[in-house]
């Protein structure tokens, strides 16, 4: 049976040529059933060739809950009645403590992220961040680290930047014309957009991605990722939404395998050279169907837990990874 025609056209990409907008909405639209195999296997050829190797990363949830803010796929948010457990800032020590459990398995990628709107001002929360950036950088020098604060002034950004921080995780969640609707109403994307130009101007990298399942269209998922690519990030965590009991999206319906497949396809084919990172909802909703999503173009995992989600255990994300290998 011959390839989709516009599969075919897309094929493009691998000789280094852009496609545009009205080009992936065509894709979107049209590729379907067993179509969708071939628009997968022309994304993982577009990641073999042009992105970063595997890799994996790790979090840590330093402060969780009883944010001010109201987006509505957010357990930590003080607007929904979630029951997370909730916590304040955690010391340096018992960060160093788990970022060297994350390193003794293999793992050099480190996310320190908190709940909350950001900073304006480094008032005494912020000051132990440094000092937990300080510790981090003397007893693990070889850990990537990135930093996820919220949105940030340009003294908080200087700082940051002062204290040797590599990259700064700023999701831009869905396409920007669409943030009030689907995200949150009590900040704008501009103001993220701000601490993104921000981070550049010191030169800390971005990583910048959004989340499927939110009610989107097809229309938002391509926008997000022509977003993406006009921002020039290093790379991008992408999410498939597990709506969470208490949240205004509990109710929303699981995004399928498929339509999960097509969207991290499309976002590869959008931004061919970028390390694009599978993180929530890769055990959870997608379970049985990993090892085909992480061959829809990405090329890197979240791995050990989430937020306020368990993921899966580092060893077994690794055998993944050495098994993906052979794709």
């Amino acid at each position: 049976m011959r390839i989709h025609p516009s599969i075919e056209d897309a094929y493009r990409v691998l000789e280094g040529e852009t496609l545009g907008r009205e080009e992936l909405l065509t894709l979107a639209r049209e590729i379907h059933g067993e179509d969708l195999l071939d628009l997968i296997s022309l994304a993982n050829k577009v990641r073999k060739k042009f992105a970063p190797a595997w890799s994996r990363c790790s979090i840590i949830n330093a402060k969780s809950g009883k944010c001010g803010e109201n987006c509505r796929f957010c357990a930590q948010s003080g607007h929904h009645d979630s029951k997370i457990e909730t916590y304040p800032l955690l010391g340096p020590e018992k960060v160093l403590a788990a970022a060297r459990e994350v390193y003794a398995q293999g793992v050099h990628t480190f996310g320190y992220v908190t709940s909350g709107r950001g900073w304006q001002k480094p008032d005494g929360d912020f000051l132990n961040i440094l000092d937990t950036m300080d510790l981090l950088h003397r007893e693990l020098p070889d850990m990537y680290l990135c930093v996820s604060l919220g949105i940030l002034s340009e003294e908080c950004v200087k700082l940051l930047a002062e204290h040797h921080v590599k990259r700064y995780n700023m999701n831009l969640q869905t396409a920007p014309g669409k943030y009030e609707k689907l995200i949150s109403t009590t900040h704008t994307v501009a103001e993220k957009l701000e601490t993104i130009r921000l981070m550049k101007k010191y030169g800390i990298a971005n990583c910048t991605g959004g989340i499927f399942g939110l009610g989107e269209t097809w229309e938002d998922r391509v926008d997000l990722a022509l977003a993406v690519r006009e921002l020039d990030v290093e790379g991008s965590p992408l999410n498939v939404l597990l709506p969470i009991p208490g949240t205004p999206l509990e109710g929303e319906k699981l995004l399928s395998p498929a339509d999960a497949a097509k969207a991290f396809s499309l976002f590869r084919l959008a931004n061919p050279r970028k390390m694009l990172k599978f993180c929530a909802g890769r055990e959870t909703v997608m379970s049985d169907f990993q090892g085909l999503l992480m061959l829809s173009g990405l090329s890197a995992l979240m791995t050990g837990g989430y937020l306020t989600t368990r993921g899966r255990e580092i060893a077994a994300d690794a055998r993944l990874l050495r098994q993906l290998e052979d794709f």
